[in-house]
């Protein structure tokens, strides 16, 4: 069975329907989970038919896209509507969201995994819409406490048993909580937690776009947000609540020139593509197609019209070219409306070497990657950059390009890891383009050594061309005659600072257990404060004792294990490591970052 030809489901349905279970089926889901999903699948208009076996039949049935209600899902055997099979189909499909991922964050790098639960970008909301900007004074509600709670208890219960122990019962916990917030007004908690229970499935199922540091970044999102939420003011406070649609405003007419395309496809089951686009000041604008699919969805959209007025253009046409738009509508984060008033009409592209567009290659990279670290405007994280390509650099996950960049070793890595994309298949080619000089566009990959991901580059034989590293596939045609095999280098000696990162990532993958076994990390505390990095070692510890905390009762027996206190440990962790390492990057590219506090109520 094909997870793409089932619906998605919304999380209260799953939730509900094995929170319906006995214990005994509870003990069974993972398995019937198993079973299901080698069983075929036929998808007829708005109705989904699954056989479990000869003589049963399982149906789901689809309202506007998606199972909304839990007696959408009908049973044909003996124990139905009790069955395991109805819970078994609501946590094998994928989770149906509200609103679509935040964009124009399509992969999920650092903040992206989390989402705000911002609106798609067909909606193009109207001016001023959006949610109140509360008092300076202002707290959470009572409901909004207990939601935060809820979601913190059910994430923490995630962590706790790492991706590889959470199966479909502990999922649909999250998914209730996500639920609960939701209903509550806390859109982005939502978001986050049901961006986890897609993040675990995919590790679980070992899907080829799994990314652990992804898994890593959307569990310290929820937990962040939940844990931060009680204490927030003001405008903290509407920043944690988060908004289901984007506020769009107007910003008159205006004149953009495309830049580059790039697919979208998220953890949360969104795929699409987002075309990147300037005016002549250099300010960034975003025209996205991004609704619920797969990797094919996210190859296809680029050759679907613009929505916005009547322009025909496709995306990859908007990418070389130009656009004029009257009425125009914008959100904050640069992405533009397609309400009923707005008007669009093709108009002429500029080359990346020409103006207006050669001015955002005329920054200094320092200044980039500063304006990157703190948001930027709109909140985008990307590098214009001249680049020498010299060979390739060979790191954990594989190797990735090595380029000079006014000075820096720079190392450009696959934006995304999915096979569909051409991505990975270009950066191999371009490894042999050695010498080459070329402009590229880059998102920021923070982390002690220059790194950034390679989304566009010039054409290696061909400057006036462009390149959209994943959509567009290059051959070894086209290659400068002049290029020869790439150098390799070896990998460099990050700092220290991965003694506390790798057990951040492994309480993610393998869960608490993983962490308590005695002497597993000994020496790495002392080789911390040896350099230096004593807040370090002080997280590491107190992370390693939380893992091996079991108390037990009178007759000897086990306790259950504090996960709160578990989960405070590893996001206090994970926070430091996070805004080191974005200290750390902002070293290594001589910018300037702005320190952050971190762990204030940990």
């Amino acid at each position: 069975m094909s997870q793409d030809l089932l619906p998605p489901v919304a999380p209260s349905v799953t939730a509900e329907l094995v929170e319906a279970l006995s214990p005994r089926l509870r003990k069974r889901l993972d398995a019937g989970v198993a079973k299901l999903a080698a069983r075929p699948v036929v998808r007829e208009g708005d109705t989904v038919r699954i056989a479990v076996d000869d003589d049963t039949e399982l149906q789901l049935h689809v309202v506007g896209g998606t199972v909304t209600r839990a007696d959408a899902i009908r049973c044909g055997c003996l124990l139905a509507p009790d069955c395991l099979h109805r819970a078994a189909a609501a946590s094998a499909a994928p989770v149906a969201a509200s609103a679509s991922p935040a964009v124009p964050a399509p992969v999920p790098t650092s903040g992206s995994a989390s989402g705000s639960g911002s609106g798609s970008a067909q909606e193009g909301g109207s001016a001023g819409e959006g949610v109140r900007e509360p008092a300076e004074d202002e707290t959470a509600l009572p409901g909004q406490l207990v939601a935060a709670r809820t979601v913190f208890d059910a994430t923490a219960a995630v962590l706790d048993a790492g991706a590889d122990g959470s199966g479909a019962v502990l999922q649909a916990e999250l998914l209730r909580a996500a639920h609960t917030a939701r209903l509550a007004g806390l859109p982005r908690a939502a978001a986050s937690a049901v961006s986890v229970v897609n993040g675990v499935r995919a590790a679980r199922s070992a899907d080829p776009a799994h990314r652990l540091p992804d898994l890593v970044e959307a569990l310290r999102a929820v937990l962040g947000v939940a844990h931060r939420l009680p204490a927030a003011r003001g405008p903290e406070l509407a920043e944690l609540r988060g908004t289901v649609r984007q506020p769009y405003t107007p910003d008159g007419s205006l004149r953009l020139y495309g830049l580059f395309s790039e697919p979208v496809l998220t953890a949360t089951g969104y795929a699409g593509a987002v075309t990147w686009t300037a005016d002549a000041e250099g300010r960034l604008y975003t025209v996205s197609d991004v609704a619920p699919g797969g990797p094919g969805r996210a190859t296809g959209a680029a050759d679907r019209a613009v929505r916005i007025g009547d322009t025909a253009l496709t995306h990859r046409e908007l990418s070389r070219a130009g656009l004029a738009v009257s009425g125009a509508t914008v959100s904050p984060t640069g992405r533009l409306g397609a309400g009923a008033g707005v008007r669009a009409v093709r108009a002429a592209g500029a080359a990346w070497s020409a103006e207006p567009l050669d001015r955002l290659w005329a920054a200094p990279v320092a200044e980039q990657v500063a304006r990157a670290l703190q948001g930027g405007q709109g909140g985008h994280d990307l590098l214009f950059l001249d680049v020498t390509l010299t060979g390739t650099v060979r790191e954990a996950t594989g190797d990735c390009l090595l380029a000079d960049c006014a000075g820096l070793a720079l190392r450009l890595a696959t934006a995304h890891q999915d096979p569909a994309l051409p991505y990975r298949d270009n950066l191999r080619l371009l490894a042999a383009a050695r010498g080459s000089r070329l402009r590229i566009v880059a998102r920021l990959a923070p982390g002690p050594l220059p790194r950034a991901l390679l989304l566009a580059a010039e054409h290696p034989a061909d400057p006036a061309a462009r390149v959209d590293l994943g959509l567009d596939r290059l051959r070894h045609a086209d290659l400068p005659p002049t290029a020869g095999a790439p150098v390799t280098a070896h990998t460099v000696d990050e700092a220290p600072l991965h003694l506390l990162r790798r057990r951040v990532h492994q309480a993610v993958s393998g869960g608490r257990r993983v962490l308590a076994f005695p002497g597993g990390a000994t020496g790495d505390g002392a080789r911390l404060r040896r350099v230096g990095l004593g807040t370090a070692a002080d997280l590491l510890d107190e992370l390693l004792a939380a893992a091996a905390d079991r108390s037990r009762d009178a007759f000897g027996r086990l306790l259950p294990a504090d996960t709160d206190r578990f989960a405070r440990a590893w996001l206090a962790a994970a926070l430091y490591t996070g805004e080191v390492e974005r200290q750390l990057c902002a070293a290594a590219w001589g910018a300037r970052a702005k320190a952050a506090t971190v762990l204030s109520g940990l």
